[in-house]
């Protein structure tokens, strides 16, 4: 004990001064005024004079509490996670701890709702209680999905509150009455013309339907019809009275209150807290200490619980009642790192640092010099909002420069897709490679279950007669690019070499650096880039780059390394690329100049069974079937980007004479920029979720290879701040 009084010693005395807390109404400035006096109890008789010195702040409302930190008249509060970004990037605050609760440091969006007749799709018009404006789940998450679905909808010209006041026909959104007072309608907080007695819309505890706990009252007293708040707060819901709530899902389903971690709205980052940035180390020390005594494991927890309520007649006063610990931040966790690169995309998104140029244009994500000029064409030709086009290196580059939100859409490969599906991005269309494109009657655009694939074959040169699968060892190979499904994912499934069998590595690098002597697999290294040659002029890039400007990229740049360069070395034995633009691919190698007189009769396949094929055969002699490709965004941003292509793709199609098209890129001097050249037209699946458009067994393919597999990606998506502490 002696020691825990000396380390409590060192930490209260080199704080040196009062720690003011602030507090936003009278239980919760009982509930302070409880711990101040608990730490005059446990601290040693010499320590109490000089180191027992927290005071409570009170105010009317967290914003209030933002305010006198800012102006030096409190040192430190609790917000949720909205608040705590409005506080760091508006009022320039420094987040220093968060609650971490038992499963986590997130917090689940829930809409929940007592009549059954209601699902989320049909919310308009009805009446909503909010926890909060501006708040992770009883704001943000909600309003994300509903945008993303565009079952809601927003001019950008005018806030977003505007809107979402319209869209309810009635609310109580407690911290909105300088957003929009129609929000605040249904609230029931005491009003007055003196500030520091209104509490009518506040975000204070004496606005009975403020935070999650008065979100529920709200719904239960009749005042609204759907309830939006965090899923610790259904355990406040009584046993006899759970059957009488059902939880609105994402599918438009309903589901029982226990079944929140299917059935929700999205994951954010839970309450946190903020203090000036001269008092952070002060804060955190304080934080610490009253952690130390009187957290769930505090030594003196029988004198007072820091994350309990009940003795006030209150909930979540001070922290939650539901924190089982507070993360304390370091120096160099930044506001991204701390609430998550989702969650602070969404409220850019959402407009919560204002308006912007961001807001008005698409910003595409381009992987080389030829796709940026074909980019560049596209904003040139279209008449729909502004299209920015933003250059990358790969398309891994640009799944985290979406999630970082420094672009905004893209359109990627299935095993692309599977990635950035894991990192949090949502589809928004995706690429359709059937005969027509004719919407049904009534539409404007194809509307269709049916999704047509693509497929991935081995290609050799008919001269080389004795290649087949299973002796294909110590030969040199050719791959689209890195992840590729037809270059780089399906290949190493086929029987390659007589060393290579079931019993090799799942890890499709080390199969293709074991059986291949050398190759050209753009984005890999060591002899599988040996084959790779580099770009030249405007082009130019280091050998092996991931990206067209690699001579030998993509399915151009497959069948380049097959044929070899100009001076006909610099080749390989084998091409794994998609069969769908082969044979144009193929004649277009005399008319870009690369190399003379090659014909389709001039390449075979190869089959799994041990067979060599004519191009033609390419549906009986292939690799395994490829799902299209998706354009994929962050959530909140689908109605915008799906707009844009739609408009896009109207503008073009009422100009079939224009020399732009879309869906074709060899006036580029390569394939498969920006889309694929198959693709006849784009169809909506902002709907589908992107493991139903990739198919079950493709998904489950490429989670198996990517258990066994590095991938820096997948290591970027996976830094959760739901779990890291």
């Amino acid at each position: 004990m002696r020691t825990v009084f000396l380390c409590l010693i060192f930490l209260y005395g080199s704080l040196g001064k009062k720690m003011r807390w602030c507090t936003v109404s009278e239980p919760e400035q009982k509930k302070c005024a409880e711990l101040a006096k608990a730490l005059v109890a446990v601290l040693p008789p010499a320590a109490v004079a000089a180191f027992a010195r927290l005071s409570c702040v009170r105010a009317y409302s967290t914003a209030d509490c933002i305010d006198k930190i800012r102006a030096n008249r409190a040192d430190i509060v609790t917000l949720d996670a909205g608040e705590v970004y409005s506080a760091v990037k508006q009022f320039g605050l420094i987040a220093i701890a968060k609650e971490i609760y038992s499963e986590g440091g997130c917090i689940l969006a829930v809409a929940v709702v007592t009549n059954a007749t209601l699902d989320i799709r049909s919310l308009k018009g009805h009446k909503s209680c909010h926890s909060g404006a501006r708040w992770t789940a009883g704001w943000s998450l909600p309003l994300g999905f509903l945008l993303s679905r565009n079952y809601l909808t927003w001019e950008k010209e005018r806030p977003l509150s505007q809107d979402v006041g319209t869209f309810f026909s009635a609310s109580c959104v407690p911290g909105a009455s300088a957003m929009a007072p129609a929000l605040c309608a249904l609230c029931q907080g005491q009003k007055s013309y003196i500030r520091q007695r209104n509490y009518h819309c506040e975000t204070s505890h004496s606005e009975p339907f403020y935070n999650s706990q008065g979100a529920l009252r709200c719904l239960k007293s009749g005042a609204g019809d759907v309830a939006f708040v965090d899923h610790l707060a259904l355990e406040s819901i009584e046993e006899s009275e759970r059957e009488e709530f059902r939880l609105l899902c994402a599918d438009g389903s309903h589901a029982p209150l226990s079944d929140y971690k299917r059935c929700n709205l999205g994951r954010g980052p839970g309450g946190g807290m903020v203090t000036r940035l001269n008092y952070r180390k002060m804060a955190r020390k304080f934080l610490t200490t009253v952690q130390m005594l009187f957290g769930q494991r505090g030594r003196e927890r029988l004198r007072f619980q820091l994350f309990n309520s009940s003795f006030y007649e209150e909930n979540d006063l001070l922290f939650k009642d539901a924190t089982d610990k507070l993360a304390i931040f370091t120096d160099d966790k930044d506001v991204s790192q701390v609430l998550g690169l989702d969650y602070v995309a969404l409220l850019k998104g959402l407009g919560h640092e204002g308006s912007s140029l961001e807001d008005s244009v698409v910003r595409w994500c381009c992987i080389s010099h030829a796709e940026q000029m074909k980019c560049e064409q596209w904003a040139l030709n279209i008449k729909s909002d502004p299209l920015v086009c933003v250059r990358a290196v790969a398309m891994s580059d640009c799944v985290e420069k979406i999630k970082r939100d420094e672009v905004d859409a893209v359109s990627l490969d299935a095993t692309h897709a599977f990635m950035a599906g894991k990192c949090g991005l949502v589809p928004v269309v995706t690429e359709y490679y059937g005969e027509n494109c004719v919407p049904a009657d009534g539409m404007t655009h194809l509307e269709t279950d049916v999704l047509p694939s693509v497929v991935g074959v081995a290609v050799v040169k008919r001269s080389s007669r004795n290649l087949f699968f299973g002796n294909l060892g110590g030969r040199r190979s050719c791959h689209g690019h890195m992840y590729s499904p037809a270059g780089w994912l399906l290949p190493y499934t086929h029987h390659l070499s007589m060393d290579h069998n079931s019993s090799s590595p799942c890890d499709p690098n080390q199969v293709y650096s074991d059986v291949f002597w050398k190759g050209c697999l753009p984005g890999s290294q060591g002899n599988l880039c040996k084959v790779c040659m580099g770009g030249t002029g405007e082009a130019a890039t280091k050998r092996c780059a991931d990206n067209h400007n690699e001579r030998y990229y993509g399915n151009m740049g497959a069948l380049r390394c097959l044929v070899g360069d100009t001076s006909g070395k610099s080749y390989g034995d084998i091409a794994f690329l998609e069969q769908h633009n082969l044979e144009t691919n193929i004649l277009s190698l005399s008319s870009t100049g690369w190399a003379d007189s090659w014909l389709s009769s001039d390449f075979e396949l190869l089959c799994g069974d041990g067979r060599r094929a004519s191009l033609s055969e390419w549906k009986n002699c292939n690799l395994g079937v490829i799902p299209p490709n998706i354009v994929m965004t962050r959530p909140v941003l689908t109605a915008r980007v799906y707009d844009f292509l739609m408009k896009s793709q109207e503008t073009l199609s009422a100009n079939p004479d224009t020399e732009f098209k879309l869906f074709q890129s060899m006036q580029y001097g390569e394939s498969d920029l920006l889309f694929k050249d198959a693709t006849q037209c784009l169809v909506h699946t902002s709907h589908m979720d992107y493991r139903a458009i990739l198919g079950e067994e493709f998904y489950r393919h490429a989670e198996t290879v990517f258990n066994c597999t590095h991938s820096a990606l997948l290591e970027f998506c996976d830094q959760d701040v739901c779990s890291i502490f």
